[in-house]
């Protein structure tokens, strides 16, 4: 019966291992005090929701690391270009339904030639595969680009009948100014393209695209130290000139008889010091018209095709 003290068990006897019966030191009060907010579901390990979050980062990671493994050239022209190049494809993805034209027909059959294996896939799949969407319902699946070594580059082109033409870039960040200025190398007979390491653009879809093939043509060497790079070859025999709007001679003054390496700076901060100070020469484009400068990619295509019309003549 609710408040019968006398039952039995209601009375704590004496010399039991319960605690004191007065106070209790403040042990309780600390017992009672709040730890806090409760941590979301995901944020506590043994919670079903932090597995799944945990399963989900890891496939995550996962399929980061396998789209740093490969690339996607998008879009017809592009993609039967690097098939005619022999770029070492590994996969031809054509969506379900896409016009046919020549340039799709071409691109299959060139694969199919070459034992590439052909995937048709929905469009939305090839949607979600391409950043922007722009794949005319073909890409084509390219591993990694093979870099060329700086010396390796250099013996090359020192050894060729003609004389060497190189270009160095500095501070080109856009891989479609890396992939034009690769296009416009190899149809002006340039033996190849050197890069910095860091902080330049790389051969991604991006420039194999830009440059429709001409990457699997001609040699792009990554330079650990640029500078370096650059005196190295000076002492070589190369002549080194810079390319920038603030130019000690122009490109009427130029002499592209010999070796030569064309260095191109980015359209907005041009060369930096230290490349500056290791080119024999600084070389501008006079504008005729009211622009002031042009962008990297169309001025070294100016300077390359000047250095093949003196070497025609």
């Amino acid at each position: 019966m609710a408040g019968n003290s006398k039952r039995r068990g209601a009375i704590r006897k004496a010399g039991t291992k319960k605690g004191p019966t007065v106070g209790s030191g403040g042990v309780r009060r600390r017992g009672l005090e709040g730890k806090g907010a409760t941590p979301a579901a995901k944020d506590r390990s043994h919670h079903p929701a932090a597995k799944r979050a945990a399963k989900a980062a890891k496939q995550q990671r996962s399929r980061q690391r396998k789209t740093d493994d490969v690339e996607l050239v998008l879009g017809r022209n592009p993609v039967v270009e690097c098939l005619r190049a022999g770029v070492p494809a590994t996969a031809l993805y054509v969506a379900l339904g896409a016009d046919s034209d020549e340039r799709l027909t071409e691109s299959v059959t060139r694969a199919a030639d070459t034992g590439i294996p052909i995937l048709e896939v929905p469009k939305p799949d090839l949607d979600r595969m391409s950043t922007n969407g722009l794949h005319q319902g073909i890409a084509l699946q390219v591993p990694p680009y093979d870099y060329a070594h700086p010396d390796d580059m250099l013996k090359s082109a020192t050894t060729d009948v003609s004389p060497a033409m190189l270009v160095a870039l500095d501070n080109i960040t856009d891989p479609r100014n890396l992939g034009a200025i690769v296009r416009s190398v190899s149809a002006f007979g340039g033996h190849g393209v050197l890069i910095p390491q860091r902080r330049s653009a790389s051969v991604t879809a991006v420039a194999w695209r830009t440059s429709a093939g001409a990457a699997a043509r001609l040699p792009v060497a990554r330079a650990t130290n640029l500078n370096r790079t650059l005196k190295d070859w000076g002492n070589a025999g190369l002549q080194v000139v810079g390319l920038d709007a603030r130019g000690d001679i122009t490109i009427d003054e130029l002499d592209g008889l010999g070796p030569i390496l064309v260095v191109v700076g980015s359209e907005g901060k041009g060369l930096s010091r230290l490349v500056r100070e290791n080119c024999d020469a600084i070389l501008s484009i006079p504008m005729a018209g009211p622009t002031e400068s042009l962008n990297a990619s169309v001025a070294a295509g100016v300077v390359l095709a000047e250095i093949a019309r003196q070497r025609r003549s």
